[in-house]
């Protein structure tokens, strides 16, 4: 009876590994940054950290962006995703769905003399969740800057006025 038990004991933490499975990721729809590791490659690549997710419909997307504008595509879980950018550093829009486990990627470099398929691992840290936050963008800055100037110079004249 001991040996059925220990057998059993043993099956079960072998099995343990292979049953437990990451939980879903649970945020609520919105945006967030939320701190990434890269491992693998050689070393000198690096991607930006926190990353920007967007959680729509419960199906959470990060956007990764490369220290090199030389990567022209990434494969994620089979699926080959391209850059939603055409200049500066290379940034894709990938699904993450897992938190605090390792995600094999590969992403393709062209700065070599013929491009290659580098393997990498992305780590999205659950504990750094923080919702972004809602800033200006520089369209919405340069409006409010030019409609502040120009209230400025309409107060300034105005009061130039008065005193002539």
């Amino acid at each position: 009876m001991k040996r059925l038990v220990s057998l059993l004991l043993v099956l079960v933490c072998l099995l343990m590994p292979s049953i437990a499975t990451a939980a879903p990721i649970e945020l609520a729809d919105g945006s967030y940054l939320v701190d990434v590791a890269l491992d693998g490659g050689t070393g000198r690549a690096s991607v930006t950290s926190p990353t920007q997710v967007v959680v729509t419909d419960g199906q959470a997307v990060a956007t990764i962006e490369w220290s090199s504008p030389h990567y022209d595509y990434m494969l994620v879980d089979g699926e080959r995703y391209l850059p939603v950018n055409e200049s500066g550093n290379s940034r894709f829009e990938v699904p993450v769905s897992v938190f605090d486990e390792p995600v094999a990627i590969v992403a393709d470099t062209t700065a070599m003399s013929t491009p290659h398929e580098i393997s990498y691992e992305l780590t999205f840290s659950s504990a750094s969740v923080q919702p972004a936050k809602r800033g200006m963008d520089a369209t919405s800055m340069l409006v409010s800057i030019a409609i502040v100037a120009a209230v400025a110079g309409v107060v300034l004249f105005l009061r130039r006025k008065r005193q002539s």
